[in-house]
């Protein structure tokens, strides 16, 4: 088991928005399926900015759907998120809050929750209509997250990872790393935005250094049971397979550094574990030096 099955849940922080159909026309110009959403993966996986891709004129998420009701009644503790992955993301996003809030009260700030919103196909948000061939993606125009969970049936089908519980977890810290910047007013444009010392690969490793950052203290935030080698293996593993490398050589036959968004699997690895082993936000500067 990951969640200490005694804890509390928070299904408050979830939007379940699944099943809900969206209008404001053709949303993302790239396919939705096959290499298209590989593609699109390379582009924005875990934390681009989906706004280059999808309509802006989307709808907003609006009022929760019906789902959201059923969230509440369903996940309430650390062992319905043993048993429901539904509960398991509600989880980690109350993990993954609770030490942000913590962190950010030492430091003399306030911290502001945002939304993880888990929908299915295609989803409406201040950064225009989204399909789900975007993968997680965070929208600083409404500070939501948001998550169709059949992401993670294709980061082991289609890209090669083993999955596992926490697997999901790194995804969820890295999703509200960028969360963090956005607060902090770290995710500006920057010049020199591609490329393997671009800033778009230096905002990315700083996201997965947040995430090894939040896996340190994980136990500490009361939701989770201390982490194992094996599930740290599982987070390392998921960020190796979302590496620009390993997605270019699989799709394209070759890698290109010149257009890297993301950084490598070695890269996002060495950045989750800096996170990990000093437990310190202070330590996730990508922005300066070598990466």
């Amino acid at each position: 088991m990951t969640f200490k099955p005694g804890s509390s849940l928070d299904p408050s922080q979830v939007t379940d928005v699944r099943g809900r159909r969206y209008g404001g026309g053709r949303g993302l110009a790239v396919g939705g399926g096959g290499i298209g959403l590989v593609l699109a993966l390379i582009y924005v996986l875990l934390g681009g900015n989906p706004g280059d891709l999808v309509n802006p004129n989307g709808q907003d998420v609006g009022a929760p759907g019906p789902g959201s009701s059923a969230l509440a009644a369903e996940c309430r503790s650390g062992s319905d998120a043993n048993q429901k992955e539904e509960c398991r993301i509600v989880g980690y996003v109350n993990s993954v809050q609770a030490y942000w809030t913590g962190e950010f009260k030492r430091s003399n700030a306030e911290y502001r929750e945002a939304q993880t919103v888990l929908f299915t196909s295609q989803v409406g948000t201040g950064c225009g209509t989204a399909t789900s061939a975007v993968g997680p993606f965070y929208c600083p125009n409404d500070g939501n997250i948001y998550l169709d969970l059949g992401f993670f049936d294709d980061l082991r089908t289609r890209l090669g990872a083993e999955g596992g519980s926490l697997a999901q977890g790194y995804v969820i810290a890295h999703e509200y790393g960028h969360h963090v910047q956005d607060l902090l007013s770290a995710l500006s444009p920057g010049p020199g935005q591609e490329g393997q010392e671009g800033r778009s690969v230096r905002t990315e490793l700083q996201a997965d250094c947040y995430a090894g950052v939040w896996a340190q203290h994980a136990e500490s935030t009361g939701f989770l049971q201390p982490l194992t080698e094996a599930q740290i293996a599982d987070a390392l593993d998921a960020a190796a397979a979302v590496g620009d490398d390993r997605i270019q050589q699989e799709t394209q036959g070759r890698v290109n550094p010149e257009t890297w968004t993301h950084g490598s699997a070695a890269q996002r690895q060495k950045w989750f574990l800096q996170g990990f082993k000093t437990g310190s936000p202070d330590e996730c500067d990508t922005f300066s030096g070598g990466i």
